[in-house]
């Protein structure tokens, strides 16, 4: 398998470089070929919206749907393919960043309650809640939720 970095991944997307755009289509092809996977880490993916949005002024509508072409390449392999899909619907009616939207996904999956955030326009949706403790709600605690490890007692040794 290959890693793939965000400047491949955004060649294949953009296809503003002729060069390169043919140099990534022929790995994918290649890839497609051997029956190989082209990994895609979490943080390509939040690279990925970050240059489309700040390079390419590309709308959240356009990245999202750019991800979600990406997302249906046959050879690509997630990380967190269902975090990124997760992260991807809600970047697409929300207010925060991809990055954003991730982290809650990977921070939910790690059995946090919520994400402490200053950003007000998350503050507004399900899994942020702000650092400040004496704003939370009921609900949020920072107490684990899986029971404590026990030891099984057995024979001692001598």
């Amino acid at each position: 398998m290959i890693g793939l970095d965000t400047n491949v991944a955004v060649r294949l997307l953009v296809e503003d470089d002729a060069t390169q755009t043919a140099a990534a289509v022929r790995l994918v092809r290649r890839a497609r070929e051997e029956g190989a996977r082209l990994y895609v880490a979490d943080v390509v993916v939040c690279e990925i919206a970050w240059v489309l949005r700040s390079c390419y002024g590309r709308s959240r509508e356009e990245i999202a749907d750019a991800l979600d072409l990406l997302a249906g390449v046959d050879e690509a392999e997630f990380e967190s393919a269902d975090r990124v899909a997760a992260a991807i619907a809600a970047y697409r009616d929300g207010k925060g960043d991809l990055a954003d939207y991730l982290l809650r996904e990977c921070a939910s999956a790690a059995g946090c309650a919520a994400v402490a955030t200053f950003d007000r326009a998350l503050l507004k949706e399900p899994g942020f809640v702000s650092p400040d403790p004496a704003r939370w709600g009921p609900d949020v605690t920072l107490r684990e939720v899986a029971p404590p490890y026990v030891r099984r007692r057995g024979r001692r040794r001598r």
